[in-house]
């Protein structure tokens, strides 16, 4: 059974007031009454909680983490690299995994409040006709400093780490267009994000540079979601040949999974069948020998410079000023975006 204050208190005749005086090294106690106090805990071999303790300051060396998809390698290597910073400033971690829900991210905001962290790195859920007022409120009503990571807020004028989109999405399909591809569709994530639907606008911007009649039955919305992208490589496939995208840009990692699925239960092969270029690194693929060109948005330092930034805000305090910083991506040519079928 655990050791409480009341036990020490009870045992060397003082207050609880007095215990914690000791523990918490403040406010006035004799020394006798500090060393009798002392010499109890030792003998009951008390251990403070670090969670008590933190409370009684009004104050924790703790900061959460909030992200929508934690089975998601790409939230996995942004985590890596927030507690490799975290690590060096001997901060602790809260993850929250939302499950891309509105309501699981407001009741974690809640808890964190509740816990009064340090601060808080947040990659909201991308259902951003959800962000009202209740949702505004609760962000403003933290009172900790807050960065958002790889996705914005609507209404909002927080620090934040980014990706340039844009110029990813248009540097991929641009690959895909020099090999000569001309009929090229994209998998666009849940377009009321903006990474999503900056990603549409570079895939667009690509096509219109080159002369290439944007096709809208080209445009296929999979939500972020593996098995909707595995559906919709599904419907391509069925269509006729001279129909059919002869390349996909897919924008985001899960969706690749989804449509490298269907492409491999159908035995279709890449790039002699269809040329794919990948939003985000695919781990898994490469240790499968299945080498996608994709465009790398530095992941980990995506939560290394969020969470620097967080530190820093933490230093200031109520001083800090909101920074926003847009990290470049790099595109990885693997040879998936070849046009063999010329």
């Amino acid at each position: 059974m655990a050791v409480t204050i009341g036990d020490i208190a009870k045992k060397a005749g003082v207050s609880l007031a007095t215990v914690s005086r000791v523990l918490n090294n403040s406010g006035y106690v004799k020394l006798e009454t500090k060393e009798k106090i002392l010499k109890v805990i030792k003998e009951l071999n008390y251990t403070p909680s670090a969670i008590a303790r933190s409370l009684s300051k009004n104050e924790t060396n703790t900061i959460g983490v909030v992200v929508p998809d934690i089975n998601n390698p790409y939230f996995g290597e942004i985590i890596k690299g927030v507690s490799s910073i975290a690590d060096e400033n001997n901060l602790n971690i809260i993850l929250f995994d939302t499950d891309e829900n509105i309501q699981k991210e407001l009741k974690a905001l809640s808890v964190l409040k509740e816990q009064r962290i340090k601060g808080v790195i947040i990659t909201p859920t991308s259902a951003e006709n959800d962000f009202n007022s209740e949702y505004l409120n609760t962000l403003e009503n933290l009172g900790t400093p807050i960065v958002l990571v790889a996705g914005e807020i609507k209404y909002s004028n927080l620090s934040g780490v980014f990706v340039d989109n844009i110029k990813g999405a248009f540097e991929g399909v641009e690959a895909l267009i020099k090999e000569g591809h001309k009929k090229i569709g994209i998998i666009t994530g849940r377009l009321s994000s903006k990474p999503a639907s900056d990603r549409l606008l570079g895939y667009k911007k690509a096509l219109a540079l080159n002369d290439i009649p944007i096709n809208e039955n080209y445009i296929f919305n999979g939500e972020y979601k593996k098995e909707n992208a595995y559906k919709i490589t599904k419907e391509i496939l069925n269509m006729k040949d001279e129909e059919r995208p002869t390349a996909l840009f897919i924008s985001n990692n899960m969706m690749t999974l989804g449509c490298m699925k269907a492409l491999l239960e159908e035995n279709k092969r890449i790039p002699e069948d269809i040329a794919i270029v990948s939003f985000d690194k695919v781990e898994i693929l490469n240790m499968l020998g299945i080498n996608i060109s994709y465009i790398d948005d530095s992941t980990k330092d995506l939560g290394k410079t969020a969470m620097k930034m967080l530190v820093e805000n933490i230093k200031q305090k109520e001083k800090h000023e909101t920074k926003r910083i847009t990290l470049p991506p790099k595109l990885y040519l693997n040879g998936s975006e070849k046009y063999l079928n010329k």
